[in-house]
């Protein structure tokens, strides 16, 4: 089978990921602007990942470990994070415990210097959002 006829349709895993990120998505539409740049610099990734990762659009799974993030920069609501890990667990059976179970986060403001420069900001925010993830993964190996 041609690699064009496997991607015709929609795969019950694609699906399944594209309704937790209905969810997600809805919940980012009711959240100030700005929120997506935050949550970008919060798991030090670059907004377009931000995209692909709340967009049901694409089926661009959402790591197991952002979670925390997403749900603490987000502001999920009890409710809207019962839904969403229900959803989560459907797409994703493998992945529940560490949904449900993984270390939780707790918020800590840094304040950093104003480069004067919005893509040296950005490249800034950026590396202290990729240090404090590493350092995370570190200290949950330990």
């Amino acid at each position: 089978m041609s690699a064009r006829k496997r991607r015709a349709g929609p795969t019950p895993d694609s699906e399944a990921v594209g309704r937790y990120k209905a969810i997600l998505q809805k919940v980012m539409d009711t959240r100030p602007s700005g929120t997506r740049q935050r949550l970008a610099g919060a798991l030090g990734k670059n907004r377009s990942f931000v995209s692909q990762i709340t967009s049901p659009a694409y089926a661009t799974p959402i790591p197991a470990r952002h979670l925390e993030t997403i749900f603490e920069i987000c502001h999920f609501a009890a409710d809207e994070r019962k839904r969403f890990l229900g959803a989560y667990a459907l797409a994703h059976p493998r992945r529940t415990a560490v949904a449900h179970e993984g270390p939780h986060s707790r918020p800590h403001t840094v304040y950093l210097p104003d480069l004067g420069n919005e893509a040296r900001n950005h490249e800034l925010d950026r590396m202290v959002g990729d240090f404090i993830q590493r350092l995370t993964r570190l200290i949950a190996q330990t």
